[in-house]
């Protein structure tokens, strides 16, 4: 079962209504796109300014950037989940695990100053965390991939989810670049192959 998470289109039990939420949307994206490339200095009037909204509305949304910040984390968590969906359902299972393992390693090395940013705020819910609540749904992919002969059999979701959590944190650390992060990847899932998935990566 997919963990539940506050909606991030209402405000306790209220749902929003349609321009407040297009604002919160604004905002969060906003923010998202300052905290990366200004990091911890960043202010909430340039998140403002960059969601073409008056402040006040900064703070009617979100009172305090550490609101700010676990907004956005609950954010990239949704649209983690709904990538995992997507890819679940899609019809595609000989690479479906794959594919989320390197958009989760780039999603780490594209975000490293928004999630140092959260770890400073003492925002509890960090890396390893968000790996561990995406869990079932990449046993469902992990099962999907084997049952199409891609990856061992004895290949566990313990040690899928491990990896991850390893390689995302040495994206998120070291700010991998693309090539780093395709060759780190390349390695890791040549050794989740079965020998007749190697071979036909390998074209051998």
């Amino acid at each position: 079962m997919t963990p539940s998470m506050p909606s991030p289109e209402a405000t306790g039990d209220r749902p929003l209504r349609a321009d407040a939420r297009r604002n919160r949307e604004r905002i969060l994206a906003a923010a998202e796109a300052v905290f990366a490339e200004k990091g911890a200095t960043a202010s909430t009037d340039e998140v403002a300014a960059r969601a073409g909204v008056a402040i006040g509305t900064v703070f009617k949304h979100f009172p305090t950037k550490q609101a700010l910040l676990q907004a956005i984390m609950k954010g990239l968590l949704a649209r983690l989940t709904r990538e995992l969906e997507a890819l679940a359902a899609d019809g595609a299972p000989a690479e479906g695990l794959f594919a989320f393992i390197a958009r989760m390693v780039e999603q780490a090395a594209q975000k490293r100053t928004v999630v140092g940013l959260l770890a400073e705020a003492g925002v509890g819910l960090q890396l390893g965390d968000s790996v561990q609540m995406l869990r079932e749904g990449i046993g469902n992919l992990l099962l999907r991939a084997q049952d199409a002969g891609v990856v061992r059999e004895d290949v566990r979701l313990d040690e899928v989810v491990a990896l991850l959590v390893g390689v995302c944190q040495g994206a998120l650390h070291a700010g991998w670049d693309p090539d780093l992060q395709r060759r780190t990847l390349a390695i890791v899932f040549d050794g989740l192959r079965t020998s007749e998935a190697r071979a036909s990566a390998t074209g051998c």
